[in-house]
């Protein structure tokens, strides 16, 4: 017998204050001011991008430093003329742990001070949840799939609510969008990858050159990336060495980027299928992560969710990438759905799965 539909509820504003959030898992610093009803009051985001830029990725260390200087100014600046916040809510995994101390333990100094009640959020739930903010429409109903796709993860999960997620599907080696990082860097791109790729790729053919598609066809949800890498770098070391002619980089990138778009939106077509057989209707795709923004891939995911009968629902790039506001957010629908806040005691871990509850992560 189908699952029945479980209705989307509006989410009460139920909180005598605004919430802040704090986002510091990466290298994105970022604060957010959210009212109780998910309006977004203020944001500041700072990009860390200068910092690492030298070296072609992120420096764990340079990132928890930068993330000690900016934010206190950042959250004063979010704070001013507004309401005084009566929630505190932090990322506090998974991630780089320097930076999970640094905004937990800020935020957590923050609440201690004033005597509000604090939330850890799960980076990885916070992208799951950030579809349902009522500035983006209609809220898809749980449950939904999530397709989380980043330069640190990727993965698709069951979301049946806040604290409810089911993995369905992980990648077995590369994130996507480290995959994206390595090729550009093949390419002799830019850090990061994905834009410069996306860039270049629309110069290019994406017929020219026939790369694998991991994983395609697989009965499970699995995601594979690192064949395809390899693949890529085969094809560079057929070129003498030094940069490669501009046609040949902009077809590979095309590509390559094809074939990522190709390889996620039948992984996607998969879970949509499993779905539909445990709960005999169709609902709605959820893409988030910073690979969530590729313009292949939003159209990829796009096609794959219509043939199933599925709606596709994809927050704006600027809240695909990390940031406070779905940290906010996400404190916000788990305080709706009776979660309570969590205390002092939940520790900052560079380790969380999506769906595990806290206590049980490593």
């Amino acid at each position: 017998m189908a699952t029945p539909a479980r209705v989307a509820e509006p989410v009460r504003p139920a909180l005598p204050g605004p919430v802040l959030g704090i986002e510091t898992s990466c290298d994105e610093t970022a604060a957010a001011l959210l009212a109780p009803d998910g309006t977004v009051l203020a944001e500041a985001l700072w990009s860390q991008h200068e910092e690492h830029l030298p070296y072609a990725g992120v420096v764990p260390e340079i990132a928890a430093r930068a993330h000690l200087a900016r934010l206190p100014g950042m959250v004063r600046a979010v704070l001013e003329g507004q309401p005084a916040p009566a929630v505190v809510a932090a990322t506090v995994g998974p991630g780089l742990i320097g930076g999970l101390v640094v905004g937990a333990g800020y935020a957590k100094g923050f609440a201690l001070a004033r005597g509000l009640p604090f939330v850890g959020i799960n980076h990885l739930e916070a992208h799951a949840l950030s579809a349902r903010l009522p500035s983006l429409g209609s809220p898809p109903a749980f449950p939904y799939l999530t397709l989380l796709v980043s330069g640190g993860h990727c993965l698709l999960a069951e979301t049946r609510g806040p604290g409810e997620h089911v993995l369905i599907g992980t990648t077995r080696d590369d994130a996507v969008g480290e995959a994206f990082d390595k090729v550009a860097k093949l390419l002799g791109l830019g850090w990061p990858g994905g834009p410069a790729i996306e860039v270049l790729a629309a110069r290019g053919d994406p017929g020219r050159f026939p790369l694998p598609r991991p994983m395609l066809g697989r009965a499970d949800c699995d995601f594979s990336f690192s064949g395809l890498k390899t693949a890529v770098a085969t094809l560079v070391d057929d070129y003498p060495p030094g940069p490669l002619p501009e046609r040949e980089a902009a077809d590979l990138a095309a590509s390559f980027q094809a074939a990522v778009a190709e390889t996620l939106a039948d992984r996607a077509a998969r879970a949509m299928a499993g779905f539909l057989s445990r709960h005999g209707r169709a609902s709605t795709l959820v893409v988030s992560g910073g690979v969530a923004a590729n313009g292949a891939v939003r159209a990829a995911l796009a096609e794959a969710a219509s043939r199933a009968g599925f709606a596709l629902a994809a927050p704006p790039a600027r809240l695909c990438t990390d940031n406070a506001v779905m940290v906010a957010w996400a404190a916000i629908e788990r305080l709706a759905a009776g979660f309570g806040a969590d205390g002092m005691a939940i520790a900052p871990r560079p380790r969380w799965p999506l769906g595990c509850p806290a206590r049980e992560a490593a």
